[in-house]
């Protein structure tokens, strides 16, 4: 499978899942309905082969992909939460294939147009594949599509040891990661990966939006496909 295909497939399949957060909880993660998502995400690390998984207490998967060469601890972070003001139950991810540039309509909610006219990025992605929810509900791609990215490429150090060393970054929410990992400091740019392969680097940017996730999304994995 591609990495786009692949990046596409867990995207949808992940947005799928209720994991809407409530601000007013006292708990982590705020709502129980997280496991859901959490525990496959368990399941699919084991089964690609990461080490020492665990999911936490306090609603957190952990995972190794043991490094190939002497270096840092390096630490891929990504939230599974949805915003709390958005409903979250019943996520229908739609894939349109080929946009055409012009507006988009959602089926469950004809009165909901998505257009080109207010979203001048959208109107630059003409011919590219753009995923979107049904009308009703958020799509959830903040962040599933960094969980999407992150699974995906996972997968691609485990079957693909060649590869020396990555790097990305972590923001805010990431004290308990950080204190289980010792991972080095965050960088100041979001979705940045390093990668280094027979010791040339390669800067990638990727980019996820809350509304539409296109081609973008799989920039980075494809990237690193292309110099491994």
């Amino acid at each position: 499978m591609s990495f786009d295909r692949e990046l596409e497939e867990r995207l949808v399949r992940y947005c799928a899942v209720d994991t809407q957060s409530d601000a007013d909880s006292p708990t982590a993660p705020s709502t129980n309905v997280q496991y859901d998502l959490l525990r496959m995400l368990e399941a699919e690390l084991k089964e690609m082969g990461a080490q020492d998984v665990t999911l936490t207490e306090y609603g957190v998967v952990l995972a190794t992909v043991p490094g190939t060469a002497p270096g840092p601890t390096i630490g891929l972070l990504a939230h599974v939460d949805t915003a709390p003001q958005f409903n979250a139950t019943g996520v229908k991810p739609r894939v349109i294939r080929g946009y055409n540039g012009g507006d988009i309509t959602y089926p469950d909610n004809p009165d909901l147009v998505l257009s080109p006219e207010n979203s001048p990025y959208l109107g630059s992605k003409q011919g590219h594949d753009i995923i979107t929810a049904s009308g009703l509900t958020l799509l959830g791609a903040d962040d599933k599509a960094g969980v999407a990215i992150i699974m995906t490429l996972a997968r691609h150090l485990l079957e693909n040891p060649d590869i020396l060393q990555v790097t990305t970054t972590v923001g805010r929410g990431a004290e308990r990661f950080v204190l289980t990992y010792a991972s080095e400091r965050s960088y100041a740019s979001y979705g940045q990966f390093i990668i280094e392969v027979e010791l040339q680097l390669r800067e990638v940017r990727s980019k996820d939006y809350e509304s539409v996730a296109d081609g973008d999304l799989a920039f980075a994995a494809r990237r690193l496909a292309e110099v491994a």
